[in-house]
């Protein structure tokens, strides 16, 4: 079969390198892809949200199945255009992907279908939204509306803090037209993990649970990112907490979104907080996270085309795992998530030790190596059987890009904290 993979970062790379396993796959192709696809993947140059193209492209190649990867083209309609065409395409619609692309829908979508979530209150008059706020005190959490690039959330310590947040968002407009609108909810005391499931209407699969680490420096210090790094499966999560969280979280979900006429297809994505109280939702995506999606398929031992095909179809995938932990940092540039430099020259890749995979975020490939062509550029990762020895292997990969002052990196991710 002929496969077309959606999008540009880590998260594409990783499914193209899975899918690129698969016995069924013929020829594979990426729109817009990276440096590190271009060596599994023909890219192609068609952006993300040029819908009418990547249909156009579509048809004339016959691609059997296109696999969706980012928010903005789901919520652009890119998987409505295809149906409407008649080709198979693996991801939710924009009106089911609206759970992301909506913090607020998401929180009435919530409490209507009784997900549990934190109390929170949404305002467009700033004002009224710093009033709220030195009601209920710090800590509290600002969040704009729409998509932000997993910046658009402020964990604030203070009320002056979250203050500052809101001038950002309603008063000096630094999200645009997604910041417009603020969630303002209370703060919830915990652990987060990820747990994402493929989905099919009322049908849920879940996958091994991840856990990410969104704040820029080690200690989880800094401002939030787009994710420093990412661990699966997670040590100190207990089987209960997990079920608990499918039950009253995943599959309520699904069928909430059946009721609502806006059936999901694709990957459901559950950000969560382990509370005294139980999981609870932080936020929901329509699609596999990043960099989650790079130590949870490498995980998965089953050919994701087949999965595609088995939950669309109405089939139980029968997801496999293996016995293994993995584990992976992620290498940015030096000032990300602030402003940065590109064209970095990457340093020979292939002197990584041969137990790490490298996965690439933000790469363009020219004649004589790899650039950085965004914040986050590559992640360095490892499986293994035991955590300790994949957190070493990921280790030795990083020495690669040590005392580079193009680059930064965390030294902490995957020792279960």
């Amino acid at each position: 079969m002929k496969v077309l993979v959606i999008g540009s970062g880590g998260r594409e790379h990783s499914i193209v390198a899975k899918l690129a396993s698969s016995t069924e796959v013929t020829a594979l192709y990426a729109a817009p892809g990276n440096g590190g696809i271009a060596d599994l993947a023909l890219c192609v140059p068609i952006d993300v949200t040029a819908v009418e193209d990547l249909v156009h492209f579509a048809k004339e190649e016959q691609i059997d199945w296109t696999f969706v990867g980012p928010e903005i083209p789901l919520l652009a309609g890119v998987v409505n255009a295809f149906q409407q065409e008649g080709l198979n395409v693996f991801g939710p619609t924009k009106e089911a992907a609206l759970i992301e692309g909506s913090k607020d829908y998401a929180k009435q979508f919530m409490r209507t279908h009784g997900i549990p979530t934190a109390a929170s209150e949404t305002f467009s008059d700033a004002a009224k939204a710093k009033a709220y706020i030195v009601e209920k005190g710090g800590p509290i959490v600002v969040k704009a509306d729409g998509l932000a690039a997993g910046k658009g959330v402020v964990v604030a310590q203070t009320v002056a803090e979250a203050h500052e947040a809101i001038e950002s968002m309603l008063v000096d407009n630094q999200f645009g037209q997604a910041g417009s609108l603020v969630i303002i909810e209370d703060f919830l005391e915990g652990k987060e993990f990820s747990l994402m499931a493929f989905v099919d209407g009322g049908n849920v699969y879940p996958l091994v649970p991840a856990r990410d680490h969104k704040r820029v420096y080690d200690n989880d210090q800094g401002p939030n990112t787009g994710g420093m790094g990412a661990y699966a499966p997670i040590p100190d999560l207990q089987q209960p907490v997990i079920d608990e969280a499918i039950e009253r979280i995943l599959k309520p979900a699904a069928a909430g979104l059946v009721n609502e006429g806006r059936s999901f297809t694709g990957v459901l994505y559950a950000g969560l907080i382990e509370t005294t109280d139980g999981p609870k939702v932080i936020e929901f995506n329509a699609r596999f996270g990043d960099p989650e999606t790079q130590v949870i398929l490498p995980l998965l031992e089953n050919d994701l085309l087949q999965v595609m095909q088995d939950v669309t179809a109405g089939n139980d995938p029968k997801l496999k795992w293996k016995d293994a932990f993995a584990t992976g940092t992620v290498i940015a540039a030096s000032g990300y998530p602030g402003s940065y430099d590109k064209q970095l020259p990457l340093p020979d890749l292939s002197q990584l030790p041969h137990d790490v995979y490298c996965i690439h975020a933000g790469t363009e490939k020219k004649a004589d190596g790899y650039v950085s062509n965004g914040g986050r550029i590559l992640f360095i990762g490892s499986v293994h059987h035991n955590r300790a020895d994949a957190v070493e292997s990921v280790k030795k990969g990083l020495k690669l890009f040590k005392n580079n002052p193009d680059f930064h990196y965390r030294t902490d991710i995957g020792f279960g904290k």
